[in-house]
């Protein structure tokens, strides 16, 4: 991933480069992607270990994700409207603590979109000719180099360079590092107490 500092405080993502692994299939949900039966924790440490779990069982051990072809796979490439059903956050916290860094798809459901976009997961589109056939590049040979450049709008493999999907807003957000709430509030942290010493009601 390329991560660029600004002031020493926003982390911009313009670039995620890796292997990847491809996960086929439209409509997978988040209940597909973590069952509910594993958000009874206080934090999302673990998560990563139960990633798709029942779809792993059901496969034994022949599901993507337990594919030693795709072992530290760091792009995870999808069908269409990948992450549909409940907002829970949790899916894409489970798919990041897995070791995934981004997503290629047909498209997206918003919400887990937008979950992935407050963690600084960049979630990418293709065109369904053109993502068969990443699909088909990275089935045949794992090993290769999946580039997805936000800047240029591209994902370029041995398949080729290809026109990437993702909507204005969130490219700005990625590319600025303003993903990230935390660091932005840090960053207007001056801002804030100047602001706050100019409300004359706090003075009283």
């Amino acid at each position: 991933m390329s991560q660029k500092k600004n002031d020493d405080v926003l982390v911009r993502i313009t670039s995620i480069e890796g292997s990847a692994c491809v996960v086929r299939g439209d409509d997978i949900d988040t209940d597909r992607i973590i069952p509910a039966r594993f958000m009874k924790v206080v934090t999302f440490d673990d998560m990563g270990r139960h990633a798709f779990e029942d779809a792993r069982k059901a496969a034994k051990g022949k599901h993507p994700l337990d594919d030693p072809r795709y072992s530290g796979a760091e792009i995870l490439v999808v069908g269409n409207n990948f992450g549909c059903g409940s907002s829970r956050e949790h899916a894409p916290q489970a798919l990041m603590r897995f070791g995934f860094k981004a997503f290629v798809g047909g498209s997206f459901a918003e919400i887990f979109a937008g979950n992935c976009t407050s963690l600084g997961l960049p979630c990418v589109t293709l065109p369904s000719d053109q993502l068969m056939k990443l699909m088909d590049s990275v089935e045949l040979d794992p090993a290769q180099r999946v580039r997805i450049d936000l800047e240029a709008r591209t994902v370029t493999s041995r398949a080729g360079s290809m026109a990437a999907g993702i909507p204005d807003g969130v490219r700005m957000q990625l590319t600025e590092g303003t993903w990230d709430a935390t660091r932005v509030l840090l960053e207007a942290g001056d801002a804030i107490e100047r602001t706050a010493q100019g409300i004359t009601y706090f003075q009283a």
